[in-house]
């Protein structure tokens, strides 16, 4: 065996090559937990593949649907998720689905929800861990970390409280056993959560909460933030109203008063349609000064997540927003007649797996179910095509940036699974 490349620096071709006479040999991935671990192996090299086929199988079984999708894209998805779970180690306190094994290899605190969706039909204690891992690092003021690893958890952003939606749909499709054996921990976690935004994220004088910097939103350099980087946005005050409702649902069965978070969330929601209008439009503004963000980003209509607690003149400009950035391929994040578009722009353009899940589920929640089921469609074709990437090209569909990327896999298969 010969090895090429193997002591260069940065970047070099590498390779490992038979030896003259062709001596078959085999290779030992190894995962060392300790300087001074050393190899050994527990069976042959066939039967260490066939336990991996098997156990993948066995995992593939549950996770990609029998029906309603590609049989080969939902297993590649499968395979996805499978192949970017982690065991805990460090500050990974649970078994983890990373983003990606490739360069994204962490767990961002709020991608992890949509992988906890895709795993609660048959893996529901990891589905309650995803979930719940970012909460283990909740800090004193009740804000998550913006991301989390083996080895570091950084402060620096958070991310948007999808949280307490997500949970509402988790609740449904969990067994009532685990949901009730962990609703103390959810409750208490996520009220800290909302007390965050309620006491930290509030100018004096407002009741609609702002972003500090783009990446806070998940949408790190959508055209929203191109005027200020402190942001009131609809998006952000929508979510918190489901956050605050999901908390009144777990109060009640709690057997503690509602009252407060239903009260809160009835503010909240009343200062956004007030607030963050213009005309039947919602718009986002600055913080200082209340100057009007650009109106070409995807992300002002996401408060569809609101459904019927929206007017219906407001509801119906923003499904007509809606349709006015799908392309072939699903919703593009900017409008693709936009000056501000770019075709691998990230937030500026590319179609999103997160963006068009939170898109669909609010056309649906607003009484579009043909355009939702349209979107769902769109989104599925375009994975059975060109994979799982993190994003992808708005008019050409191909796949950008990361190409295998779990909350891309776990959208489509929530969609794919979908009836």
């Amino acid at each position: 065996m010969e090895v090429a490349g193997a002591e260069e620096l940065g970047v070099s071709p590498r390779a490992v090559t038979a030896g003259a006479d062709s001596t078959p040999w085999e290779l030992a991935i190894e995962e060392l937990a300790s300087v001074g671990d050393s190899y050994r192996s527990e069976a042959s090299f066939d039967q260490l593949a066939a336990m991996r086929e098997a156990e993948f199988a066995a995992y593939a079984r549950g996770v990609a649907p029998e029906s309603g999708a590609s049989r080969d894209a939902a297993m590649l998805a499968a395979y996805v998720l499978w192949s970017a779970t982690v065991e805990p180690s460090g500050f990974v306190t649970r078994e983890a689905v990373l983003m990606s094994k490739h360069w994204m290899d962490k767990v961002w605190s709020w991608d992890h929800c949509f992988n906890a969706l895709a795993l609660a039909a048959s893996e529901p204690r990891a589905a309650v861990d995803q979930f719940l891992l970012p909460f283990d690092h909740q800090a004193p003021t009740g804000a998550l970390p913006d991301s989390v690893t083996h080895s570091e958890v950084l402060y620096n952003f958070v991310k948007p409280p999808i949280h307490g939606w997500v949970w509402s749909l988790l609740r449904e499709m969990l067994p009532p056993e685990l949901v009730a054996e962990v609703r103390t921990e959810v409750y208490t976690r996520l009220a800290d959560w909302t007390r965050y935004w309620l006491d930290h994220r509030r100018a004096p004088g407002s009741a609609v909460p702002f972003y500090e910097h783009g990446n806070d939103s998940g949408w790190d350099n959508s055209t929203v933030f191109d005027d200020a980087r402190m942001v009131e946005s609809p998006d952000l005050a929508a979510f918190l109203v489901l956050q605050l409702d999901e908390l009144a649902v777990l109060a009640e069965q709690s057997g503690q008063d509602a009252t407060p978070w239903r009260a809160e969330s009835d503010r909240v929601c009343a200062a956004l349609l007030r607030e963050l209008r213009a005309g039947d439009q919602l718009v986002a503004r600055s913080v200082e000064g209340h100057r009007p963000s650009a109106t070409s980003s995807l992300l002002l209509a996401l408060p569809l997540i609101l459904g019927e607690r929206l007017e219906p003149a407001i509801r119906d400009a923003l499904v007509v927003m809606a349709e006015a950035h799908l392309t072939e391929f699903g919703p593009a994040t900017e409008l693709v007649d936009s000056p501000h578009y770019e075709a691998d722009g990230y937030w500026r353009g590319p179609i999103w797996a997160p963006s068009t899940f939170i898109l669909e589920a609010g056309l649906r929640r607003s009484g579009r179910p043909e355009l939702a089921d349209d979107v769902r469609s769109r989104f599925r074709r375009l994975c059975e095509r060109h994979g799982f990437a993190e994003n992808f090209d708005a008019l050409t569909g191909s796949g950008l940036r990361d190409r295998a990327y779990t909350w891309t896999a776990a959208v489509y298969l929530l969609f794919a699974r979908a009836r």
